[in-house]
């Protein structure tokens, strides 16, 4: 079994003070910390620019990363591709399709979350690094 769109949006609700928005409209869900995206899901359609229709069919994340580790992801897997319509150098799109261990993606979750929470002021660190 593998790590499903439910689960990747329960794993992502359950990070501190997470809300959930949908500034792009209804089919994509964006999940905030503190009033900043960190994670987007989504279903993709095979018609995403530059992506080879790998998203076609399959829930689709697209998380922060240093970029570093986002290429190495990349080579990893053929299911991380560089963040559609994100800054491709700092966001990876996940494709949900099942290549992916769970503990994997969770790990990139909590990277994308950190790196966020990373850039707040002091004060929003604090309040939010108090629950990890």
């Amino acid at each position: 079994m593998h790590f499903s769109h439910i689960q990747a949006q329960e794993y992502l609700l359950a990070k501190p003070e997470t809300t959930l928005d949908y500034p792009f409209g209804d089919e994509v869900k964006v999940f905030k910390v503190k009033n900043k995206m960190f994670a987007t899901l989504s279903l993709g359609t095979g018609n995403e620019k530059n992506t080879d229709g790998k998203m076609a069919g399959h829930y689709c994340m697209n998380l922060k990363c240093d970029p570093d580790e986002a290429l190495m992801l990349r080579e990893i897997f053929n299911a991380v591709i560089p963040g559609y319509h994100m800054n491709r150098a700092q966001w990876n799109t996940i494709i949900l399709d099942g290549s992916i261990p769970q503990g994997e993606i969770e790990r990139m979750i909590d990277n994308s979350f950190k790196l966020v929470v990373s850039k707040m002021t002091k004060k929003d660190q604090a309040s939010l690094l108090h629950h990890l």
